[in-house]
């Protein structure tokens, strides 16, 4: 199926009461938030949901999602959805701003990764995942100014490669003593939600935007027809799952490591994170992870 055009010659459809401005209106909106976090680090935002449910950051929102992947538990795919888009994101857009959309459970499946283990990943329905990178997009407005510079896993326009030339530049341009490989184990799986909320409502007041993150963490997995839920854990493929583990991991090892190194560490640790992956390099024989981290991290188990 081509990608769907816009109606009306290629504007975009017409808005529900609350969203009825334009894309450049939009945008300008993401810039004042931008602005507005960079300027006030301990501002808490309280006006934004009505921003992931205009059309065009849905419409933005379903034609960045993968054409061909697998179907939720509702098997509604890309295509089916774009044959009757314009009415489907209308709909979605009506019951988001009025609070009748309802998160739907997540479908896991498995893959096999290089140890011979299964690595479990969660497929959300369409509009699920619609709803979820629209959201992103107008949180990353926010995040994107708190977050440090060695993080790197699931940031725009940061990618592995990114962090494996910081690990290169740092081991050749300085002397470099010491290098650790840090991994938490089952970390998605082990993310406590009650502390979560806390962290994202460090930035976040919007109470829509925390009920819905309430609604997806709480929305269950199905596996082989039996629906479970958990007070702990993410799962992995959801589209708003890997801000979410950059936030949980800002507030409890980012923050303090970027702490520790600038004081204990003496500014002679540098530091690179992918997501749940960590490789501190130290210029003197120090004990980089003192006190251990494992103990700070309420999210995971080092390893």
């Amino acid at each position: 199926m081509a990608t769907p055009k816009r109606a009306h010659n290629g504007k975009p459809p017409t808005q529900p009461r609350e969203v009825a401005c334009s894309r450049s209106d939009l945008q300008s909106a993401q810039l004042r938030i931008r602005q507005a976090a960079r300027k006030d680090k301990g501002l808490r935002f309280t006006t934004l949901w009505h921003h992931v449910y205009h059309i065009d950051c849905l419409w933005d929102a379903y034609l960045s999602i993968k054409r061909h992947a697998a179907p939720g538990v509702d098997e509604q795919t890309w295509q089916q959805y774009g044959e009757d888009l314009e009415a489907n994101l209308h709909d979605l857009s009506g019951r988001l701003q009025r609070g009748a959309y309802q998160a739907k459970p997540v479908l896991r499946t498995y893959v096999p990764k290089a140890d011979g283990s299964q690595r479990p990943i969660g497929i959300p329905v369409l509009e699920d995942k619609i709803v979820q990178r629209a959201a992103v997009g107008i949180l990353n407005n926010v995040y994107e100014t708190d977050f440090k510079g060695f993080s790197y896993g699931f940031r725009p326009g940061r990618s592995q490669h990114n962090a494996l030339d910081a690990l290169s530049v740092g081991i050749t341009t300085q002397k470099v003593n010491w290098v650790l490989d840090g991994d938490i184990r089952g970390f998605f799986d082990a993310i406590d939600h009650a502390w979560l909320i806390k962290f994202i409502e460090h930035r976040i007041a919007d109470q829509r935007v925390i009920r819905h993150v309430r609604k997806w963490l709480n929305a269950g997995v199905l596996e082989d027809g039996e629906l479970t839920r958990a007070e702990e854990g993410t799962p992995q493929g959801g589209s708003i799952s890997p801000l979410l583990a950059n936030i949980y991991l800002h507030y409890v090892f980012d923050l303090w490591a970027d702490r520790w190194r600038r004081q204990a560490g003496r500014k002679k640790v540098t530091i690179v994170r992918f997501a749940d992956d960590c490789a501190p390099r130290t210029h003197r024989r120090t004990r980089v992870l003192r006190g251990g981290a494992a103990r700070k991290m309420r999210g995971g188990r080092t390893q």
